[in-house]
């Protein structure tokens, strides 16, 4: 996967999770958590949608990797 089709990715998981977060306001190193306003379950929600929409596992302990954009578009490309 590229960076944009990363980006495409985790906008349409975010979409199902959070329709009103917006995430081409988030800058890339900026916490997703904290600029979305993602508790603990929308983001682990969030990690297993990525994981199943790109077809890869992603452990609950690489969480901490994925969150900044930048961290998952290195985690997942």
């Amino acid at each position: 996967m590229n960076e944009q089709q990363i980006r495409t990715l985790a906008a349409d998981v975010l979409a199902g999770i959070a329709p009103e977060a917006d995430l081409a306001t988030v800058g890339d190193t900026e916490d997703l958590r904290e600029v979305l306003d993602l508790d603990s379950m929308d983001f682990l929600n969030f990690l297993i949608g990525l994981g199943e929409k790109s077809g890869r596992k992603i452990p609950e302990a690489d969480a901490p990797r994925l969150y900044t954009l930048k961290g998952l578009i290195g985690y997942l490309a």
